[in-house]
């Protein structure tokens, strides 16, 4: 397993950005296929963003396609999610994930993060 702490969360006006950031540690993080879910209030949790271990592939939720982007920095285990355009509705807890084996339409995740608040003020 690796561990994972995301940062970068906070409250933002409707239409601003965010970066959130996730430091991996514990064993080889380009080993592993990293994604970003959230849960909403009174919500499950909802996949939002997953990238590839050598980050060239990546797949988005229909709901941030076009507003968030996924990256990963393999030398500084560390993985993004850029979040531009914010609505309300983006509002959520975020957390990273992490998994050694397979792809980006993969929603099975070995390792978890703790979470990251993202409040959208209207």
């Amino acid at each position: 397993q690796v561990q994972l702490v995301e940062s970068g969360g906070g409250l933002v006006q409707a239409g601003g950005s965010l970066r959130l950031s996730c430091a991996a540690s514990g064993r080889t993080f380009s080993s592993f296929r990293m994604g970003w879910f959230r849960q909403a209030p009174g919500k499950e949790r909802s996949f939002v963003a997953a990238i590839t271990r050598a980050g060239i592939v990546t797949r988005y939720a229909d709901s941030v396609r076009g507003r968030f982007t996924i990256s990963r920095d393999n030398a500084k285990n560390t993985v993004y999610l850029q979040m531009n355009s914010l609505k309300p509705e983006d509002t959520a807890v975020y957390y990273c994930a992490a998994d050694p084996s397979g792809s980006v339409f993969d929603m099975t995740y070995s390792s978890w993060g703790k979470g990251t608040k993202v409040t959208v003020s209207s």
